[in-house]
């Protein structure tokens, strides 16, 4: 009896689409299975089941059409069973075709958050009214660059203009230590054209003296290289090899860009530096909001003298990271660079943030078009809402710190928010935003670690009615504020001089929660029920001792019993120019550290006692700045909300070169 079902026959007459078929089946499963192996560590039992699985199926086809279109003559089912093995093969074709394609967009998109290749740019200027039109121009000038080998804009890329164009033949030139000496030379006419950073208008137009650098000066020639960051940083491969399991710290920076991708080499204007340590065991963290203004070792300075900590932020991310490292005595394993317009479609991807807003505060938006305000009261914020939150000091009681609070706010907000998506089309979108607006060192399986972190904190979530599971230690800088001169702008500045105890206690959380020194369990602990409990703040104080520098004061209408007197309690050698009447010149500025000065301190007198009144009033009410011409910079790479220093300068006493005091400022809590 035979079976209508069953035929026989040879080598199918259309075995070649079947042939076809099976290699499409082969080439997405095995661009599925390699998709699926990127994925490391991120739910090993499935993805191998999954592999294999696609193996088995793989296998199985191999054997059936190989028997199909086998030469010998055997049973075979009928053209309507054949076509069935055809839409198999075609829906698990779209099948692997879907979930290598998914991993693929997502892990582009994760790779794509370190940028491996950066395009930097040099610009060689000279002052707006300067003759000098062309490079063909540049002629018997003196041209000025920074000495440093690595540095790609200051350095590697105007060598490679000298040699191209043979400026070295006819030009001199002269090696510089940082780019504020280079342009207050230029501006004084002490050089003639300077190579500076393609960011340089950025950099410095939000000085009070530069605001119109950009038709101050003039660009003669331009060069752009695309580089890998690795070749000129070594922070792009300190993260090599550690594991995301274990305790680590990231430094977080912001950039003060209106673009949106991060494709060139953005400068960090170091108004923003959180530095965060992390431990995935127990989730916890420390976040510490280092004050711009911060007085610290510049470590990629020669001499790594003291200045603003924000002003490391100009040479790069080497120089800002190793400033950090040095000072608070730990290693940065991870950074990570969000520009501000990045920061708007974050918070507008997640939906907003909740935030309790304390009064009105009022800014320019993310492209520095219009005014955005927002309105006191617990509300969900917008992008630029957020960000009018984040970067507004100037109405702030507490100016800057009141501003690096408000930053750790928004980042608490920001991880709280992010942990509740579940729409996989939203995740998408935060993946897309924050790929093009953000910089890191994190390698692609180092993030895709995250997962299971991320994954513990969710399943505990769920075991648990705690709201946040990340505990988060807020860590505070104290400081004394101190008036003191800068040899490189020179004028002096206002600085905050961090108190050493309270660094200390800082560098110790961060040390414990890092695992690299013992943690001391707390025996006894005190609590009123009257009282609302309030979480201690690691670094506050209060301290007994200051950290204050002793600072060369103002001799000007000064006698000559008074000076003497002053330098012989400051332990300083004083000479005197002229005979009787009143102080009239210094040759050391007012403000220079005692500490600093070499050799003796050489004071004019009037020689007449009739000029006291008015040496008086043209010296005693004749500020700093006043008394420099006014192509001197004040050397503060910030906004310019800074124009007004006064206005923002946290609650701190001032000290002198007579007593030394720490301040406390009060952390908004």
């Amino acid at each position: 009896m035979t079976d209508k079902n069953i035929i026989t026959e040879g080598r199918p007459k259309f075995w070649p689409i079947y042939l076809f078929f099976l290699i499409i089946t082969l080439v997405t499963s095995a661009f599925s299975i390699y998709e699926l192996f990127l994925l490391s560590s991120i739910e090993d039992g499935i993805r191998y089941f999954v592999i294999i699985l696609f193996i088995f199926i793989d296998l199985f086809m191999i054997l059936k059409i190989k028997k199909l279109i086998s030469n010998k003559k055997r049973k075979v089912k009928k053209k309507s069973k054949h076509i069935g093995i055809l839409i198999f093969m075609i829906i698990y074709s779209l099948v692997c075709s879907a979930i290598g394609g998914a991993i693929y967009y997502v892990y582009g998109e994760v790779s794509s958050l370190n940028k491996v290749f950066v395009t930097y740019t040099s610009d060689l200027i000279v002052a707006a009214g300067s003759e000098v039109k062309d490079i063909k121009d540049v002629k018997n000038l003196k041209i000025a660059m920074l000495e440093d080998e690595k540095s790609v804009e200051g350095n590697i890329i105007p060598k490679e203009i000298i040699k191209e164009h043979n400026l070295e033949d006819d030009n001199e030139i002269v090696d510089y230590t940082d780019y504020t000496s280079m342009v207050v030379d230029l501006y004084a006419g002490e050089v003639d054209a300077c190579f500076v950073s393609g960011n340089y208008i950025t950099l410095f137009s939000s000085i009070s003296e530069y605001e119109h650098i950009g038709t101050d000066t003039k660009v003669i020639i331009s060069k752009s290289k695309k580089m890998k960051k690795s070749a000129s940083s070594e922070s792009e491969l300190a993260s090599s090899g550690k594991n995301i399991t274990e305790p680590f710290t990231i430094l977080l920076m912001g950039i003060d860009s209106t673009d949106e991708v991060l494709a060139k080499n953005a400068v960090a204007n170091g108004d923003t530096l959180i530095l965060i340590t992390f431990n995935p065991k127990t989730l916890n963290a420390t976040m510490l909001s280092i004050p711009r203004d911060s007085y610290v070792p510049i470590a990629c300075w020669k001499d790594k003298a003291e200045n603003k900590i924000t002003h490391a932020a100009a040479y790069g991310n080497d120089c800002m990271i190793n400033t950090i490292e040095s000072y608070f005595d730990v290693n940065i394993d991870y950074y990570a660079k969000i520009n501000f317009k990045g920061l708007v479609k974050l918070v507008d991807a997640v939906g907003g943030v909740e935030i309790d807003v304390e009064k009105r505060l009022c800014t320019d938006d993310s492209g520095r078009m219009k005014e955005i305000c927002i309105d006191p009261g617990k509300q969900v914020l917008n992008g630029e809402q957020a960000l009018v939150y984040a970067r507004n000091r100037k109405q702030l009681a507490n100016g800057d710190f009141g501003r690096n609070y408000h930053q750790q706010i928004l980042v608490m907000a920001l991880m709280n928010k992010v942990k509740e998506i579940k729409d996989v089309n939203k995740f998408l979108e935060i993946l897309n935003t924050i790929s093009n607006s953000m910089d890191t060192n994190f390698t692609t399986k180092q993030i895709l670690s995250f997962y299971n972190v991320a994954k513990d904190i969710i399943l505990k979530s769920l075991s648990t009615e705690e709201a946040n599971l990340v505990n988060i230690e807020r860590l505070y800088l104290q400081g004394s504020s101190q008036m003191i001169y800068d040899e490189r702008s020179r004028l002096v500045l206002y600085n905050y001089v961090p108190n050493q105890n309270s660094r200390k206690d800082i560098i110790q959380a961060m040390k414990q929660n890092l695992e690299l020194i013992k943690t001391e369990p707390i025996k006894e602990f005190s609590f009123s029920i009257n009282k609302v409990y309030e979480k201690e703040v690691i670094g506050y104080g209060p301290y007994k001792s200051g950290n204050g520098y002793t600072l060369l004061p103002d001799f000007t209408g000064d006698s000559e019993a008074t000076a003497t007197a002053t330098c012989t309690r400051l332990g300083i050698r004083c000479s005197f120019v002229g005979t009787g009447g009143y102080v009239i010149n210094q040759s050391i500025p007012a403000g220079k550290r005692i500490d600093k000065i070499s050799g003796g301190l050489s004071l004019t007198l009037s020689q007449n006692s009739k000029d006291k009144d008015k040496n008086q009033t043209n010296d005693k009410t004749t500020t700093d700045k006043d008394k420099k011409p006014s192509t001197t910079p004040d050397n503060d790479l910030t906004d310019k909300e800074d124009d007004k220093e006064s206005e923002d300068k946290p609650s701190v006493d001032v000290d002198t070169d007579e007593k030394d005091k720490d301040s406390v400022t009060t952390p908004d809590e």
